[in-house]
């Protein structure tokens, strides 16, 4: 129950914090969004939160705290590409390190109830041994972006153990659904999707036999959702459990587009994981959370989606 509760999400204009935006505000839950747009977009912003433009990674993002007095955070804000973590893992760290630990002081400064932070499942792992792999699998990050990632979750155990801030990691597969950037280098069902709806072939990289666990952006609010009150001091998987080859992604949206054309293939990226799904059995636990959204199921809202909004810009 929101209770008169106030949210705070970072990341609350991009592609998963502005669903998960939309979920507490029907909740009944004051919403506040940290943004600096750098790959957010307004269009994706509920005009009933109340928004703040801002860099996490600068003090002034902490300014917020005090003025609006949040009980929850939702920190989503983040750095995501594994490709551009490669090409700068500064940039990646001061994002997703440095970023992350002003959010946490803030947060114990200002008494927030609860820190449930946004990781990721698919990069932290490095090839997993176990197939799905484990809550509790070694992690050995192939790329900044899950060592920075790794780092956060240091962040907050650090802050629970020495000043009792309480929080949950939520580790996610490959993220998919509306919103998602078609244009950015993270997210192939939308640069697929939107690729075929312009009659464009999508490009592969490597031979398109490597697996993800791509779980419904639904699911992942959920998640989120039901974070609030379990799962305390916690890192746990969210997936599907399921492997789904690139090829096979390209092939199920080829088939609900009406696509006629092969995809394009190119080198292999540095840093990607070839094969990962994930096990959720914490989630299921902890949470009572498991993946409800059917994979084709997702792909043909996915795909209506980037219809829509293409025909809306005709």
């Amino acid at each position: 129950m929101a209770d008169g509760r106030t949210a705070l999400v970072t990341g609350g204009a991009g592609f998963i914090g502005s669903h998960l935006v939309d979920r507490l505000l029907s909740l009944g839950y004051r919403v506040v969004v940290i943004d600096d747009l750098s790959s957010g977009k307004l269009k994706n912003l509920n005009p009933a939160a109340s928004f703040h433009h801002s860099d996490i990674t600068q003090p002034a993002s902490a300014e917020v705290f005090q003025m609006e007095q949040p009980d929850l955070v939702f920190h989503l804000a983040a750095q995501t590409s594994v490709p551009y973590s490669t090409r700068d893992p500064v940039k990646d760290s001061e994002v997703n390190v440095i970023g992350t630990l002003r959010m946490l002081e803030a947060a114990r400064r200002h008494g927030v109830e609860k820190f449930i932070y946004s990781s990721t499942g698919g990069a932290l792992y490095g090839e997993p041994k176990g197939d799905p792999c484990p809550d509790d699998h070694p992690v050995t990050p192939l790329s900044p972006y899950g060592m920075s990632k790794r780092m956060g979750e240091l962040e907050m155990e650090f802050y629970q153990r020495i000043y009792r801030l309480n929080y949950t990691s939520l580790r996610y597969g490959n993220v998919y659904g509306p919103r998602q950037d078609p244009h950015g280098e993270a997210g192939v069902i939308a640069i697929f999707s939107r690729a075929m709806l312009e009659g464009k072939q999508p490009e592969i990289f490597g031979d398109g036999s490597q697996d993800r666990d791509f779980v419904s952006v639904d699911d992942v609010v959920e998640a989120n959702i039901l974070a609030i009150d379990r799962g305390d001091g916690m890192s746990m998987n969210i997936g599907t459990g399921q492997r789904t080859s690139i090829n096979r992604i390209f092939e199920m949206l080829k088939d609900i587009i009406g696509f006629k054309w092969g995809p394009v293939h190119s080198a292999a990226r540095l840093g990607d994981v070839y094969r990962i799904s994930l096990e959720s059995t914490r989630a299921q636990q902890e949470l009572g959370w498991s993946a409800q959204v059917d994979l084709e199921d997702g792909l043909r809202r996915t795909v209506d989606y980037f219809r829509e909004t293409a025909q809306a810009a005709m």
